[in-house]
């Protein structure tokens, strides 16, 4: 009697799986969805053998014309900035971009006519107001101006829209007042810019000496 009882239990029970073999048989959820982001995002990376990490290739990428005649003139000038952007905008005219150096070109000024204004009154304590804003005036004004800037170069350098003509004084000049405001704000203080002016006023005077001679 015994016998056929367990029999008759196992033939009516169907067989089971244990719980270790289903675990065995269905895959964790952390690896399905591994899997699926590998099949997904794998074919998007980028293959190491494509990329080119070396120094000359990251400098090739880096650098463009307008930023090789930048580091150009910063040698010229005999300054460089510690934020190249106020020189990328100062060489920016307005009709090129909304950021621009117009407003670089107001404090330009400023400081073009000051450090003219501290020459005159140094080299003649005397000397008459009018005396004085007449050399503020002659040195910083837009013939003076635009004669320095085409002897730096910056007809060159300066980025215009189609329309707009490179060479134009006001042009020139806008970009050289905003060259020496930018080194002003670059360095903090007035000095600097004073310095770099005066520098581009004796590249602008050295061809007129030459000729003299």
């Amino acid at each position: 009697m015994e016998k056929r009882h367990v029999d008759a239990h196992y033939t009516s029970s169907p067989a089971r799986p244990s719980k270790h073999l289903a675990a065995m048989a269905t895959p964790p959820l952390a690896a399905v969805l591994l899997l699926l982001l590998l099949t997904v995002f794998g074919t998007s990376l980028p293959q190491a053998s494509t990329l080119d990490s070396s120094p000359a290739a990251a400098e090739a990428l880096a650098s463009s014309p307008f930023d090789a005649a930048l580091a150009a003139l910063q040698k010229q000038i005999g300054y460089a900035f510690r934020s190249p952007d106020l020189l990328r905008r100062a060489m920016t005219h307005a009709s090129y971009s909304r950021e621009n150096g117009r407003a670089l070109a107001v404090l330009g000024l400023a400081a073009s006519q000051s450090a003219a204004a501290l020459r005159a009154l140094t080299a003649d304590r005397d000397a008459s107001p009018s005396a004085v804003s007449r050399a503020a005036r002659d040195a910083a004004g837009e013939a003076a101006c635009a004669a320095a800037g085409a002897r730096a170069g910056i007809p060159a350098i300066v980025r215009v829209a189609g329309g707009t003509k490179a060479s134009a004084a006001p042009v020139v000049c806008g970009a050289l007042r905003a060259l020496v405001g930018a080194v002003a704000v670059d360095n903090g203080t007035a000095d600097a810019a004073a310095e770099v002016f005066w520098r581009l006023q004796v590249l602008s005077a050295a061809p007129s000496a030459t000729a003299a001679m």
